[in-house]
Order: C-alpha cells, then sequence, then structure tokens
C-alpha cells in the first residue's frame, strides 16, 4: 500500500481526490498539507497546516509514494496575477521539488487544458511554465492531466464559471467538440489515481479526452 502526498485538498478536484483516497485501500495513508482544515476524519489521514510561503518549516515532511498536486486559486480570489502566479506556481513547484529530494517517485499534477509556456495568455502561460519546470525533477513518473472547464460542488459559487460549463455543455453536445466538454471533479480525481497507479516509468501528459479514458481505468 502507498502513502498520498495532497496539496489542495479544499479545492473542487482536490476534494473529491480526499474523498477517493480515503475509501481507497491501496493508499494506507494520506498526508495533506494546505492553509485550511479539510474537515474531514480518518485513520488514514494526517492533516498539516502550514504557509506555503515557509517552505523550511514544511519541505522536509514530504514524504511518501505519490504527491498529488491540485492546488490553485482565481485571479479575483488571488488579486493579482502576481498573488496567483505565486500560489499555482511557485507553491505547486516548491512541493514537487521538496517531494523529489525527499524520495517521492511519482508526481500527479492537475493542470489545464492550453497549457503552454510561450501562450500570450497568463493563465496558460503560467501553467505551460509549471509543466515544463516540473518535468525536469528527478521523478521515477511525472502524470500531468489537462482536463477542461471543471464540474462539481463548489463551496465558493462562480457566476461567470456556472455561465462557462452551461455554454460548454451545449458545445459539448457537438461531435466535432465534444472533448471539450466540461468534465466533473470526481472524474478527474478517479483519473488521477488511475494515473498514480500505472508504474510505466517517465512523463505522460494526459489530456481532455483522454482524461475521461484514464477515468476509467484505460
Amino acid at each position: 500500500m502507498k502513502t498520498a502526498i495532497l496539496i489542495g485538498a479544499t479545492g473542487l478536484v482536490g476534494d473529491y481526490l480526499l474523498q477517493q483516497l480515503l475509501l481507497d485501500d491501496r493508499f494506507s495513508s494520506v498526508k495533506v498539507f494546505g492553509r485550511r482544515p479539510t474537515g474531514y476524519q480518518s485513520p488514514k489521514l494526517q492533516e498539516h497546516l502550514i504557509d506555503f510561503g515557509q517552505p523550511q518549516e514544511w519541505s522536509g515532511l514530504l514524504t511518501g509514494d505519490v504527491l498529488f498536486s491540485a492546488l490553485g486559486t482565481t485571479l479575483k480570489q488571488a488579486g493579482s496575477q502576481n498573488a496567483q502566479y505565486e500560489v499555482d506556481y511557485t507553491y505547486q513547484y516548491r512541493a514537487a521539488q521538496a517531494a523529489a529530494e525527499h524520495g517521492v517517485e511519482t508526481l500527479v499534477l492537475v493542470s489545464s487544458a492550453g497549457a503552454d509556456a510561450h501562450s500570450i495568455i497568463f493563465y496558460s502561460r503560467m501553467k505551460g511554465e509549471l509543466e515544463q519546470d516540473v518535468k525536469k525533477l528527478p521523478f521515477h513518473r511525472i502524470r500531468i492531466l489537462q482536463p477542461g472547464m471543471l464540474a462539481g460542488f463548489r463551496k465558493e459559487p462562480r457566476t461567470g464559471e456556472r455561465i462557462g460549463l452551461l455554454l460548454g455543455s451545449l458545445v459539448g453536445q457537438l461531435p466535432v467538440l465534444r472533448q471539450y466538454r466540461p468534465i466533473h471533479g470526481r472524474t478527474v480525481a478517479q483519473a488521477m489515481i488511475n494515473a498514480a497507479l500505472d508504474e510505466t516509468p517517465g512523463v505522460q501528459t494526459i489530456s481532455l479526452e483522454d482524461v475521461f479514458t484514464r477515468a476509467e481505468g484505460v
């Protein structure tokens, strides 16, 4: 059985992922690192409340078998591009770097469709830069998931996102655009677990339609 490490457990995907990990017998323990409590209780769960901006206080605790990285925020919540970059890029990269240094063999990262380090779009460029840089870390296995728009229950509703999901659902009914349909956070979480348990060495980038397929265990 494996020890999972999870950052971003209070987000949409992270919350579904934590639920699934706690029920999955293939994982004997789940170590969560975050800024606020998850609200879950389990003999398997170890919660560490941390300041991501102080890696010297927590980096040595990132030991286990798999790092699941699902941390993220929005520009509105962060307040500026610099603040969003710190959460979405810097905090995740530092955690991945620390995990690699402490012998964690597998990284599973939630990125985004359209991630491109050379994009003129800030969000896509940020995600692309993170993908580009974590690939250089000495993990045995790296799994990068690039889902489209996420559906599921959020503790903090986002009006713009609800509109986008409605439009995405309509667009997704067209066969040629079906791969761009919204994907439920629970589906992404299952795809992450299945990807983590794939023992094939090296880097795998799992994009759009392939995330649905990987969730089914293919």
